[in-house]
């Protein structure tokens, strides 16, 4: 198929000589017009770094604008690049940015791009085809250097609920720098942002209106009426709604839709451009990007009908495979074999979220970088969990080791109990708790799922108005998940009124515990059961259940992958997107859903994490090397795979060297830090499935 390609793409502009294809220039029906272009030179702007470069990524000042309250469109999309490069790779040269990764970095990995800005054009547009006032973005960018002989296009959907530019530094660079189309999407959730109050929301390219005015040209608008939200604020003023959380639509059940209109949107710009007929049997198409991006893309292949994917390359995603406990088992080497995997998102982040502030109390944990939350208010979590039951431990740092037991007794890997304190502290489970269950459930804000809303908060944490000049960078500023961009997690039934989350006094136990109040709730509505009487839900509680359980139906993941090659790369200590329940059990599904037709490869890889950004902190760099450097060599191996048949390295651990401390210092990172992804592994590092059992080495 592949040689087929590269005869076909030579042939390209000779096809384009003797008239177009009609259907290659025929825009989708899907494409809401207008679509914004624009080109940029590669010096003063350019597609990957917005004029940044290298170097202006890596200073720790972001781009300011002329007007802190009405910032261009320029000014936000540069601001947006800053933060989602730094967002997803860390940044510090110790830790391999400008060495082993980076805009300086050509393919082959030395530094030979300077400050590596590319030039070439970039399209925007909507998709139009949700009924209603909130919008999917589609961007596509042709870099410069794009080759008409050899057409390549890669996908780079999203991570997280991050906006358009969220896999610019992963899928969108790498794809970049191989002269390939890009395409990317924000896959509905995006950086949508409505200001209750105000009445404001974001335009496509960032910029704040009046919610009325934008009508629908708004990115994301609440699909409530006036009179609803004047109602709504009357008991809850200056409150925000996010896309991701309140577009009452489930969006992750459409990831992978979108990435594959995202690809045809790209065929469809790159046919405009009047340089060849460019089809899905002439060019190369990748499916790539990280952590829900990179979910998207596996899904996107399992819908792909129409033969537009070549292969898949992603990391660390957010995948939820189809149950199926008892087909198969997990067995990492000297530990019990585990059944019970599988888990959805939602069940074993909200029990992360429930335990995980009394276990980093645990003396294991005392040396977790970033274990930042108050100890008074972790105790008092702990103290809450004894009160109900749901530990039985007696003193302080008994329970904190029970509580982590539990963590890691529900498939949670032990290596990633040193990561977990510190996304506790940056409220990373909190966050993905609270959208995550309004989203699977589609409820409408004015639910108030559990207590929580979101807003900013004064320092005596009460909800206030976002500054205005905060509300004026949100689309380069925040991440589409609060905590985000000045907004908080507000509990509006603390005791004293609604509080910012983590200061707030629950109502059963009169503590400040960190709202275990709505942690049980998120628990319990994930488990269809209230865990402290073990009695199922009833009335509205089990009709809220049955929505979330619907909507994590909806998502799950069949892993049939048609017998295309694919790419998964994990981290060990992956303390987001646990491997037992989303990447390990994916991959073993696979084989037995695809059997030999399979050509799934699993790299996993230790001492490795979900967010390289941490990477930079004290106490991580000492502990993790960089992930994104094998999803980079990911790319490069199913790359040269799909052109030159070279074969795909066996499934395998790549035992990476942490740097470690020498005296006080941590040193830079080395290629010894990080051996390569083997083509002939270690037979004690071979990855393998054999009846029925996926077989982990150490």
């Amino acid at each position: 198929m592949i040689a087929r390609k590269i005869a076909c793409s030579l042939s390209a502009l000779i096809a384009f000589t003797f008239g177009n294809n009609a259907q290659a220039q025929k825009k989708p029906a899907f494409v809401k017009a207008p679509i914004l272009h624009t080109a940029y030179d590669g010096d003063t702007d350019d597609l990957l770094t917005a004029g940044l470069g290298k170097t202006g990524l890596q200073t720790n000042t972001p781009p300011a604008f002329a007007d802190p309250l009405k910032p261009t469109a320029a000014e936000l999309r540069r601001r947006a690049i800053y933060n989602n490069y730094r967002a997803l790779v860390d940044i510090s040269s110790d830790g391999g940015y400008g060495v082993l990764y980076g805009p300086n970095i050509d393919r082959h990995g030395n530094p030979t791009l300077a400050e590596g800005k590319i030039a070439g054009d970039e399209y925007l547009a909507y998709v139009d085809n949700l009924p209603g006032t909130d919008n999917v973005t589609m961007m596509v960018q042709i870099p410069a250097n794009f080759d008409p002989a050899n057409p390549c296009i890669v996908s780079a959907t999203s991570s997280g609920s991050r906006g358009i530019y969220g896999a610019i530094a992963t899928a969108g660079e790498w794809g970049l720098k191989r002269g390939c189309v890009v395409a990317y999407t924000d896959k509905g959730t995006g950086n949508g942002a409505h200001d209750l109050q105000e009445n404001s929301v974001n335009l496509i390219r960032g910029e704040r209106a009046n919610a009325t005015v934008a009508g629908k040209r708004s990115n994301f608008t609440a699909p409530i009426s006036d009179v609803q939200r004047s109602a709504y604020l009357t008991g809850n003023p200056h409150r925000f709604a996010f896309k991701h959380a309140h577009s009452q639509r489930n969006p992750e059940m459409s990831w992978g839709l979108h990435t594959l209109q995202a690809i045809k949107f790209a065929f469809y710009v790159l046919n405009q451009k009047n340089i060849g007929v460019f089809t899905p049997k002439n060019t190369l198409v990748i499916a790539s990007s990280v952590s829900n991006g990179g979910g998207a893309a596996l899904r996107a292949l399992e819908q792909d009908t129409e033969g537009l994917i070549d292969g898949v390359a992603v990391s660390e995603p957010n995948v939820q495979p189809s149950p199926s406990t008892g087909a198969f088992s997990i067995v990492q080497e000297g530990r019990a074999p585990l059944t019970n995997h599988s888990k959805s998102l939602l069940d074993y982040i909200t029990l992360v979220n429930l335990y995980q502030p009394c276990a980093a109390l645990a003396p294991a944990n005392g040396g977790a970088p970033l274990n930042g939350v108050p100890s008074p208010l972790a105790g008092n979590r702990c103290a809450s969990l004894r009160e109900k039951n749901l530990l039985s431990s007696d003193t302080l740092e008994q329970q904190a080791v029970e509580a982590q037991k539990i963590i890691n007794d529900y498939g949670i890997l032990p290596e990633q109990n040193l990561a977990q304190p510190a996304h506790y502290f940056l409220s990373v489970p909190q966050g993905i708790a609270v959208t995550y269950a309004n989203a699977y459930g589609r409820f409408d804000l004015t639910d108030n799922l559990c207590g929580y809303s979101f807003a900013a908060a004064d320092p005596s944490a009460n909800p206030i108005p976002l500054p205005a000049i905060n509300e004026a960078a949100l689309y380069g500023d925040a991440n589409g998940i609060p905590p985000t961009g000045g907004i908080n997690l507000i509990n509006n039934l603390s005791v004293d009124g609604p509080k910012e989350d983590r200061i707030s006094t629950s109502s059963t136990t009169q503590r400040q515990d960190l709202n275990i109040d709505g942690a049980i709730c998120l628990r319990n509505l994930a488990l269809g059961r209230d865990i402290v009487t073990g009695l199922p839900l009833t009335g509205s509680l089990q009709v809220r259940y049955q929505r979330i359980k619907a909507g994590i139906a909806q998502v799950r993941a069949s892993a049939r992958l048609r017998g295309r090659p694919v790419i998964i790369v994990t981290g060990r200590a992956d303390a987001v997107i646990a491997p037992n329940h989303a990447a390990r059990p994916y991959y073993a599904l696979n084989k037995l859903r695809d059997g030999a037709n399979s050509k799934t490869r699993y790299y996993e890889i230790t001492n490795a994490q979900h967010l390289d950004t941490l990477n930079g902190v004290p106490g991580f760099n000492s502990r993790f090397v960089p992930l994104h450097h094998y999803f980079n060599q990911a790319m490069n191996l199913l790359y040269d795979h799909l052109t030159q048949d070279k074969p795909l390295p066996p499934s395998q651990v790549v035992r990476t060297v942490p740097r470690g401390n020498v005296g006080n210092s941590v040193p830079p990172i080395s290629p010894a830090n990080v051996p390569p992804i083997a083509d002939t592994p270690a037979a004690d590092a071979e990855i393998r499935f054999i009846g029925n059992q996926l077989h982990i080495p150490n």
